[in-house]
């Protein structure tokens, strides 16, 4: 059952069935994930289904929110994930995307950002937002700026040592 529908994405709580346990051993091994978000260790399905369980089951129990499946429409491919993410040392949700290598470019993360945002803010009743970005991931910072966000400085996040690029985005 989708949550989020765009024009031509539906967004999706993740399960930990086969199908999206390889959709994210596949995204977490992308060459852009590990350079700009960072290589979580998932190298086999059965780890790819614990990172779902712990990180993402985790964060729809005590938020009410997570990260979710986008699947295109027309076809149900599985293209990647978005969605909202609690973290230490940010004041609210910040959300967060990425997308297998293949789906890139097609203004797919964007449309996926902006049903997250009208998600966030009208069924959940999220207000202001935030979403962190790893310095020199230009692409990132362009969509996030199409979307509505705003620089805001730098942050560095509790027990890390990256200094990333902190966006805010306020309801209008």
């Amino acid at each position: 059952m989708s949550l989020i529908q765009t024009e031509r994405l539906q967004l999706r709580l993740l399960r930990d069935d086969d199908g999206d346990a390889a959709g994210m051993l596949q995204l977490l091994n992308e060459p852009g994930f590990h350079e700009f978000i960072g290589d979580r260790g998932v190298r086999t399905l059965e780890q790819a289904r614990d990172y779902v369980r712990n990180h993402t089951f985790g964060s729809y129990a005590a938020n009410g929110f997570g990260m979710y499946a986008i699947e295109r429409r027309s076809d149900g491919a599985w293209l990647g994930n978005a969605g909202l993410v609690r973290r230490d040392g940010l004041p609210c949700a910040d959300v967060g995307y990425a997308l297998l290598g293949a789906y890139t470019g097609q203004g797919y993360a964007l449309e996926a950002v902006q049903g997250v945002l009208a998600y966030a803010r009208g069924t959940l009743g999220l207000g202001e937002l935030r979403a962190i970005v790893s310095q020199g991931n230009a692409r990132s910072v362009a969509l996030l700026e199409k979307a509505g966000f705003r620089d805001d400085g730098m942050v560095v996040l509790p027990g890390k040592d990256e200094q990333l690029l902190l966006f805010v985005n306020t309801p209008t």
